[in-house]
């Protein structure tokens, strides 16, 4: 059904440079009408394989992670040491639905990134802020939860501190609620003051993203 949203999973990997901590990318592959492709993390949608085996829901999510990344980058991480970050969840408005569980796993500096060459043409390793001033300079198209978690990512020095902070932090579920007006569009997450009422004006607490002619504005309170 149009309506059910597909279980998927991505994985955020990182890893420990002599810049500091680094982020893996991905750009896929141009679109049929020519357009260039996003810049993502490893990730898709679970397949009959991930279910071969007992497990919940997020064990499933975690086989799919692994699978994922090893098609489209060439690492194989473990699923043991994969940190649970976060569950992304398509609005009902949206033509493809999805219900993306985010992971957070750590590559070694020397490992060897083999883009598939198919749904991946391309692979960037750079720090937090290098990814969103590629962003703002239209240079890396980032998605909101892309975008969204790079932004997490940029208050982390190493991977071990990233891993750890992100790991003990209770796993944000995000179900974007989109509100326009004349300046843009106001994407409302679970926990913002206008959430469930559908006012992005109502005082209290904020968890929002602003998509503005200038860019992304991502605003959370308790970040």
């Amino acid at each position: 059904m149009k309506d059910e949203p597909n279980p998927s999973a991505t994985v955020v990997v990182i890893r420990d440079a002599a810049v500091g901590l680094e982020l893996l990318l991905l750009r896929r592959s141009p679109r049929s009408d020519g357009r260039p492709g996003p810049w993502v993390f490893p990730g898709g949608k679970v397949e009959e394989q991930d279910t071969a085996h007992p497990g919940d829901e997020i064990e499933v999510a975690r086989r799919t992670a692994v699978r994922e990344t090893t098609e489209e980058a060439g690492l194989a991480l473990p699923a043991s040491n994969l940190v649970t970050i976060s569950r992304w969840i398509t609005p009902e408005m949206a033509p493809k639905r999805f219900d993306t569980w985010f992971f957070l796993g750590t590559a070694h500096r020397d490992d060897t990134v083999r883009v598939d060459g198919g749904e991946i043409c391309d692979h960037r390793w750079l720090s937090a802020h290098d990814a969103l001033d590629a962003h703002v300079a239209d240079e890396m198209k980032l998605a909101p939860p892309t975008f969204v978690t790079v932004t997490w990512l940029k208050r982390y020095e190493r991977a071990d501190e990233a891993m750890s902070h992100l790991g003990k932090a209770p796993v944000l579920t995000f179900r974007p609620k989109i509100f326009r007006d004349a300046e843009g569009a106001c994407i409302l997450y679970p926990g913002d003051a206008g959430y469930d009422v559908g006012d992005v004006n109502r005082p209290g607490p904020r968890h929002r993203l602003w998509s503005l002619p200038n860019g992304y504005r991502y605003e959370r309170d308790d970040d």
